[in-house]
């Protein structure tokens, strides 16, 4: 399968949609009852708190998994309600990470509209939807990473930039005061 669909084109950079910067609305479709949902929530609240996070609650894992994770790739793609998608689940036997090699969700993950990151298992995992996904993560947190920015490091930046304007703002406004006050003193205005 994994040769079938490199074939087809389905691993191609050129396919890769672009992770949103500073997302509002990220999806995650996973299983409610999940160390790695919990894990994902309890990042993006801590990394990016503006976010909202919408679960489509799916079985990750038996032979109900596979077509539910079709229904919640199909439902984030026509709904169009986020800004990018993770597709995520913990390790696990190959047999509990099956459902992520299975051809109908990998077609689901290259359809869909939304920008997905795979996060299947854990580091040493790989699944055919990891390879579809416009972007592979090793962990379920650090599909989390990826998808925000650290709101900490943003607060930096806006503090940074409003010290540079301000610092520019109050040298613009001397220097031109000054220029001002030389025109005003000069032969050309009578002074």
């Amino acid at each position: 399968l994994k040769v079938k669909l490199k074939a087809e084109g389905l691993f191609e950079d050129i396919h890769k949609k672009p992770i949103p910067k500073f997302p509002r609305r990220i999806g995650v479709l996973s299983s409610k009852t999940t160390a790695a949902f919990q894990d994902i929530r309890s990042t993006l609240e801590k990394r990016w708190p503006l976010a909202e996070i919408h679960l489509y609650h799916a079985s990750v894992q038996g032979v109900n998994a596979a077509p539910e994770l079709v229904r919640g790739l199909e439902y984030f793609s026509q709904s169009n309600n986020v800004d990018v998608l993770l597709l995520s689940r913990g390790g696990g036997s190959l047999e509990d990470l099956w459902p992520f090699n299975e051809e109908s969700v990998a077609r689901a993950v290259f359809a869909c509209q939304v920008p997905v990151i795979s996060a299947v298992g854990h580091e040493v995992d790989f699944s055919i939807s990891d390879f579809v996904a416009d972007l592979r993560a090793a962990t379920p947190t650090q599909a989390a990473v990826f998808a925000t920015p650290d709101i900490n490091e943003v607060r930096l930046l806006v503090d940074d930039l409003a010290r540079r304007v301000d610092l520019n703002t109050r040298g613009a406004l001397q220097y031109y005061k000054e220029k001002v006050k030389n025109l005003a003193k000069s032969y050309a205005l009578g002074a």
